[in-house]
């Protein structure tokens, strides 16, 4: 299984770029999570085309929708191989040399805590867990998360285009 990280892409809605990358990376993806601070609504409805999109409402998403996205989002999800991957994802909050403690503190026992707001990388073993930032896609970054059958995950960041 593979999932597609974004966050923080502060675009209003989808350009000749987003396309192009969803194209790409995102469509493919068996899953896209978007840790906030997507900016724009039509961006948020562009996205959500993908059949498994989660995201989570970023400081800067003040869109029509953001009263419904929620601040975190905790789901489980199936392995090919049986069992599953407990995924938690938040935007952050914050001072922002501590935002990864804040948001892992959020979830105990998660495999894999997804979060934004640094625009900072960050693929680091925590607590039996990995903590995700995939860095900000307005400024190049994204995430691809590779699920073994067996639950072990693999990170590779990706640089793009800005």
């Amino acid at each position: 299984m593979r999932l597609a990280v974004i966050s923080d892409s502060h675009v209003n809605g989808p350009d000749e770029r987003i396309h192009a990358l969803y194209k790409e990376y995102l469509a493919p993806a068996d899953v896209l999570l978007h840790c906030g601070d997507m900016v724009g609504a039509s961006l948020y409805h562009y996205l959500a085309q993908h059949p498994r999109f989660m995201c989570v409402r970023g400081n800067c998403d003040t869109f029509s929708l953001d009263h419904e996205l929620p601040q975190t989002l905790s789901r489980e999800l199936a392995l090919p191989g049986g069992g599953a991957l407990r995924v938690g994802m938040a935007h952050g909050w914050g001072e922002r040399g501590s935002v990864w403690r804040r948001v892992a503190d959020t979830f105990p026992g998660h495999q894999l805590i997804c979060f934004g707001h640094t625009h900072r990388r960050l693929w680091e073993e925590h607590q039996g867990g990995r903590l995700l930032n995939p860095g900000s896609l307005g400024e190049g970054s994204l995430a691809l998360v590779d699920v073994a059958e067996d639950g072990s995950l693999t990170c590779t960041f990706v640089d793009l285009p800005t």
